[in-house]
């Protein structure tokens, strides 16, 4: 084994990457079974069952592990799928029985759940949506999964990792989605809470908070479905990131290979990173 496979090879680890059959959890899994972890897609299964979303990831797994000689990289990791509401606690516990059944004891938590519906004026808030997104981002995206896997870890003595989703507005309040921005703040803040709740059990808290990436649930705001320009807002952002463009989802894949490997991030807990092509560091 060469010395960057004893720091980044995820061989003998297990993820569950939540909301898996969403376009960036979907990436995330990619790139930890690229790095040799087995990984169980957990989701709803709501507009896209979990089955096919296990077999789309295998699928690119497969096809971007390819050699010359058209053999299939044989240090790539298992993909399976379960169903699972992450916002119902019964319904984790026992996913994380069924995980163990399927690609065994996991010890990598990816908390993908997340999303956002609408953009208004606070004058005009839904109450009960602003609940929905809260619920969706926060409880389901990571209270709930977490507290699961937090119980099930310091029970079995396993020194677990998790990587949380914050986001840009994390950090920066984003125009007219309110509970969005309030959810991911609080994303934000329990990722370092909880990294120094679980240190003693040698259980490790880290982020990733995605810059501007272009998928189904944003797309309406960045381009105009009409003419495929750019929308004001769209502009807006690319202005406001130094490096002039969005990011592809491939980019994120190597922040959470680091955050998942203990050789290479074994001291690390409580960060979150931006992969933001600089919007963070946007100034005048």
């Amino acid at each position: 084994m060469t010395y960057l496979e004893e720091m980044f090879s995820l061989k003998l680890r297990r993820a569950v990457v939540t909301g898996g059959a969403g376009g960036i959890p979907a990436e995330l899994a990619i790139g930890l079974a690229k790095a040799g972890a087995d990984v169980c897609l957990w989701g709803r299964g709501t507009n896209h069952p979990m089955r096919e979303a296990a077999a789309a990831v295998r699928a690119a797994v497969a096809d971007s592990g390819r050699v010359a000689d058209g053999d299939r990289d044989a240090g790539a990791g298992r993909v399976e799928a379960l169903t699972v509401d992450t916002a119902d606690s019964a319904a984790c516990e026992a996913a994380i029985r069924e995980t163990e059944g399927l690609i065994g004891p996991p010890d990598v938590l990816v908390n993908g759940v997340g999303g956002n519906q609408g953009k208004a004026p606070f004058v005009e808030v839904d109450e009960k949506l602003f609940m929905e997104i809260v619920d969706l981002n926060l409880m389901a995206g990571l209270v709930t999964p977490t507290r699961a896997f937090a119980r099930y870890w310091i029970a079995a003595g396993i020194k677990g990792s998790i990587v949380n989703m914050s986001s840009m507005s994390s950090y920066k309040p984003l125009s007219g989605v309110w509970a969005y921005d309030a959810a991911k703040a609080a994303v934000l803040n329990l990722t370092e809470a909880l990294a120094k709740e679980l240190a003693p059990h040698g259980i490790r808290v880290n982020g990733i908070a995605p810059g501007f990436f272009v998928g189904n649930q944003n797309r309406a705001l960045l381009f105009d479905e009409k003419t495929g320009e750019l929308t004001a807002r769209g502009k807006s952002i690319v202005a406001r990131t130094p490096y002039g463009r969005f990011g592809d989802k491939s980019e994120l894949r190597g922040a959470v290979i680091f955050l998942a490997s203990a050789a290479a991030s074994g001291f690390v807990t409580g960060v979150t990173i931006p992969i933001d092509g600089g919007y963070l560091a946007d100034n005048v």
